[in-house]
């Protein structure tokens, strides 16, 4: 049996990452530090799809929409997978995506802390154009946009009510219809 290695937390690279075993754990890389997120619970997944149905449904042909788990790698520092994320066509690569115009987080007592701190840091350092976070439980879509190089909150919609986003695209986005009642 070969040695195992003890990596210190912030050491981790991109080369880890890649060595880890595919055992149904989501693993994300922020800056040497490893996150680990188990299985989503049903509700994020009905909220990942129907956000992703209706993305993918008004996505221009030069985009593409894809959900988690796909490795957004800005950086030699990153790998993230946004639940649901929006991007160049030209920009995705064999194994990773370089560069997004929309990420999507979609909360979880699990995930929580880590997509409203450090996910929102990384994909605000990383350029992301826009960064939407939904609730689930409470059926919240916050909407933040990229100005001057920070995220500046858009809308707040809650409910029935309606978001009408125009970026990446035109699209209608009701929270209270990505869960099920």
């Amino acid at each position: 049996m070969g040695a195992v290695q003890t990596l210190e937390p912030g050491e981790f690279t991109l080369a880890d990452l890649d060595a880890l075993p595919e055992d149904g754990m989501r693993y994300e890389l922020v800056d040497g530090t490893l996150l680990v997120t188990p299985a989503p619970l049903p509700i994020h997944q009905t909220a990942v799809l129907q956000l992703g149905s209706r993305l993918l449904a008004a996505c221009p042909p030069d985009l593409n929409v894809f959900v988690a788990p796909v490795d957004f790698r800005p950086d030699e520092h990153k790998s993230l997978q946004p639940d649901v994320l929006v991007c160049r066509r030209e920009d995705v690569g064999p194994k990773s995506i370089g560069h997004l115009l929309l990420a999507v987080e979609i909360l979880s007592p699990a995930t929580r802390s880590k997509d409203l701190v450090w996910k929102r840091l990384a994909y605000q350092e990383s350029g992301v154009a826009s960064y939407w976070i939904f609730d689930p439980e409470d059926e919240v879509l916050t909407v933040l946009e990229l100005v001057d190089g920070r995220y500046v909150e858009r809308a707040v919609v809650k409910g029935d009510d309606v978001f009408e986003a125009v970026v990446p695209f035109v699209v209608r986005v009701v929270p209270g219809e990505l869960v099920s009642r």
